[in-house]
C-alpha cells in the first residue's frame, strides 16, 4: 500500500512538472545518489586599497583595486557534513588576499594575480584557482570605467 501511494505522488508530481523541469529533477536526484559533487567558492568584490602600479606615484598614494577569485575545490565532504572544517574558509581566504595584497608592491596586476593565485594554491588544497584583480579608477588620460587583468591557474599534480 506504501509503494503504491509513493508511486501515485510520483505521478502526480510529473503531471505538475513539464517535460525539462521533470528531466532535470530526475538529473538532480541522479547527482545526488551518483556521488561526490564538484564545488566552486567564488568571491566577488574585495575591495582593498593598495600600492600596486607601474608609476612611482601609484606605488606611493596607492589606489583601491578590487579582486574577484573562483576556487576549484573539487569534491568536499562539506556537502555531507555541513561542516566548515571539511570545505575552505571564504573568510579565511578574503584575509589572506588581502595580507598578500596589501604586503608587497607589484608594478603590474599580472603579477599581482599571479602572487595571489600561487599562495592560494600553497595554502590550500585546491584543483584551481582563478584571480582577477580590478583597478576601477586607472590612472590613464582616457575615461575608461575599469581595468582589470585575470589568471586562472590550476594546482600541479
Amino acid at each position: 500500500m506504501e509503494d503504491e501511494q509513493r508511486d501515485d505522488d510520483e505521478d502526480e508530481r510529473d503531471d505538475l512538472l513539464g517535460g525539462d523541469e521533470l528531466e532535470e529533477e530526475r538529473d538532480l536526484d541522479e547527482d545526488a545518489e551518483g556521488g561526490a559533487e564538484s564545488v566552486t567558492i567564488e568571491i566577488t568584490g574585495l575591495s582593498l586599497y593598495t600600492h600596486h602600479g607601474v608609476s612611482e606615484a601609484e606605488r606611493e598614494v596607492g589606489q583601491r583595486l578590487v579582486l574577484d577569485l573562483r576556487l576549484d575545490v573539487g569534491e568536499t565532504d562539506a556537502t555531507a557534513t555541513d561542516a566548515l572544517e571539511d570545505t575552505i574558509d571564504y573568510a579565511e581566504v578574503c584575509q589572506l588576499v588581502a595580507l598578500v595584497a596589501q604586503q608587497r608592491s607589484h608594478k603590474t596586476l599580472e603579477r599581482l594575480c599571479s602572487v595571489v593565485a600561487d599562495r592560494l594554491l600553497g595554502d590550500y588544497e585546491l584543483e584551481g584557482v582563478w584571480v582577477k584583480a580590478t583597478k576601477p579608477e586607472p590612472p590613464i588620460p582616457l575615461s575608461v570605467d575599469e581595468i582589470s587583468v585575470e589568471i586562472w591557474r590550476e594546482a600541479e599534480e
